[in-house]
Order: C-alpha cells, then sequence, then structure tokens
C-alpha cells in the first residue's frame, strides 16, 4: 500500500469524523435538541403530576357530594350563605 492511499484513507476518516462530530454537538438535531426535548419532558411531566393532583382533588369532592350531605351543606353554607331553620345569621362589617 503507497503512502499516498494511506494518507489519502486518514485524511478522508478525519473529515468523515469531524463532520459526524459537528453534526452531533452543533447541528440542529444533535445534542442541544436533545437538550431542549429533555427540559419539555420534565416540564410536561410536571404538568401532568400538578394535574393529576388536581383530578385526585376534584374526584373526592365529586365523592363527597355524592355520597354525603355534610359536603352540600358546607358547600351551601361557604359559596352562597346559606343558614339552617333556627340559626341566626351575624354579620360582622369592619369599619
Amino acid at each position: 500500500m503507497s503512502m499516498f492511499l494511506f494518507r489519502t484513507i486518514i485524511v478522508a476518516l478525519l473529515a468523515l469524523t469531524g463532520a459526524l462530530q459537528y453534526r452531533l454537538w452543533v447541528a440542529d438535531d444533535g445534542m442541544r435538541e436533545l437538550h431542549r426535548l429533555e427540559l419539555a419532558l420534565a416540564q410536561g411531566e410536571e404538568e401532568n403530576d400538578r394535574l393529576d393532583e388536581r383530578n385526585r382533588r376534584l374526584s373526592v369532592e365529586v365523592h363527597e357530594l355524592k355520597e354525603g350531605s355534610d359536603a352540600v351543606e358546607e358547600r351551601a353554607r361557604h359559596d352562597f350563605g346559606m343558614i339552617r331553620r333556627g340559626e341566626i345569621f351575624y354579620r360582622i362589617v369592619d369599619e
């Protein structure tokens, strides 16, 4: 094998390695894109966890409203200011 052919192969392999490294580290579909996608995935998972917790709380509230009258009464008192018969409603107003 001649020295010229050997050097040509080495240069070609170095050029190919350089091109692949450029694509891996600098190009739009390389490591930067991977990092951006990992961040987006983490944000999506946090949002899903938050929404799962909200759904769990709403599910508990719906169950309480369907099954017990205490939750309905509490809601009526708090949201609508309702009172029972025989109760006296006092409203304290700050001056």
